[in-house]
């Protein structure tokens, strides 16, 4: 049996800029990504339908023989998982509007033809509610829920690593997990609002305030001082300083200084300069308005908290601001005074007084030594997703 997670084509365009460089299940929500929660529940490995120019990097199983394609932005639990492995060849699970899952022989080769296939065969209905993100922000939303409820699954059963006595825990000690070699000393941590989860080598320097729900990736730190309210994911090899509150990084991205980061998403391989600062609420206390790429326009959220949303390899200078709701694409480089517009296309190379952009062979060279530091590769298949994204977002830079 192969489990195939598959984007929903309205939503994959919903999630962009983050959904530009990985499917939907790639999204980080909670302490792991929606695949790796599925995984979790499987015990094995999934694969991907996607955009085909995802593939080389996210590669879809092309064999014939049983298969069940999966909702890539629905996050799993138990009794749906059951549900789902109890699907028989040619039946779809469902929710009365939109395909859960889909058991077929036949390979679907295309993303965007999978939910009409799937609509057309027997329907089971799923009567229980269920988890799906839909938007960029549901992430954030979402993210104290999902870090508690993966807690749960990563820890049951298993016995954390002791807490330092440099450091003082408010709360039960249950709710905090310490993997194997870490290293916390000198901090606080209170777990009355919900739990911590500390990943494998991960570092927490001296001073740092944490309120749970809050997890920090493997191979992570948290620099010295900083103070972190729930809920917060720091994903894998991050190092984050200043101030965050409810802010989720999917993985090797940094915010190393002072600066006020909340309700935020933030991709891979992004760099937040010294001292740069989100607004996550407006002046007038009122409704947050994002750009939406399927849209092609700004559309409301209802939300009164909504930060930055920023694409992978994108970075900002010293003193960078940005304003409530900015959205910024893959690999821009945003510096100077004042604040940038809000819509930040990919590849942009400027700031609030010009915005210009950035030469491609100039983003590789920088990815590429990003990379390096972390003995990373910067591989065949991650330039073409970049000139990919390069191209689809041309449109918006000529506007500049």
């Amino acid at each position: 049996m192969k489990f195939i997670l598959f984007d929903p084509a309205r939503t994959r365009g919903d999630l962009l800029p983050l959904t530009y460089t990985r499917p939907v299940a790639d999204c980080r929500v909670g302490i792991m990504t929606i695949r790796e929660k599925w995984e979790h529940f499987f015990s094995e490995k999934t694969l991907s339908l996607t955009e085909p120019y995802l593939e080389a990097k996210f590669p879809f199983c092309k064999e014939t023989g049983p298969h069940i394609y999966i909702n890539g932005a629905v996050i799993p639990d138990a009794l749906l998982v059951k549900q789902i492995i109890s699907l028989s060849e040619g039946q779809a699970l469902t929710d009365g509007n939109n395909i859960i899952a889909y058991h077929s022989a036949k390979p679907q080769l295309n993303y965007e033809n999978i939910e009409a296939i799937a609509l057309s065969a027997e329907k089971n209905n799923y009567g229980n509610q269920y988890v799906k993100i839909y938007f960029p922000y549901d992430i954030f939303l979402l993210n104290g829920a999902e870090i508690q409820k993966d807690f749960q699954l990563l820890t049951k059963g298993r016995a954390s690593q002791p807490l330092s006595s440099t450091n003082t825990l408010l709360g039960d000690v249950s709710q905090i997990f310490i993997e194997e070699g870490a290293t916390i000393e000198c901090s606080t941590f209170n777990v009355k609002g919900g739990p911590i989860y500390i990943g494998r080598d991960a570092e927490i320097m001296e001073g740092c305030l944490v309120r749970g729900p809050f997890a920090l990736g493997d191979h992570a730190g948290l620099k010295m001082a900083a103070k972190i309210y729930g809920a917060t994911t720091v994903g894998p090899h991050c190092r984050v300083g200043g101030e965050v509150s409810n802010g989720v990084f999917f993985g090797y991205s940094n915010k190393g200084h002072d600066g006020f980061l909340g309700n935020s998403v933030v991709g891979e391989w992004c760099n937040l300069g010294a001292d740069t600062n989100t607004s996550n609420l407006k002046n007038n206390y009122g409704n947050v308005e994002v750009w939406s790429y399927r849209e092609g326009k700004y559309i409301s959220t209802g939300l009164q908290f909504h930060g930055l949303i920023m694409g992978d390899h994108s970075k900002s200078s010293i003193n960078c601001m940005f304003n409530t709701g900015t959205v910024v694409g893959v690999a821009a480089n945003i510096f100077g005074g004042g604040f940038p517009d809000k819509f930040i296309p990919s590849f942009s190379w400027g700031g609030a007084e010009d915005m210009e952009t950035f030469r491609f062979d100039k983003a590789l060279e920088v990815a590429t030594r990003v990379m390096e530091r972390r003995h990373v590769e910067l591989t065949p298949a991650d330039i073409e997703i970049l000139k990919t994204v390069f191209e689809k977002d041309k449109i918006y830079r000529r506007a500049l």
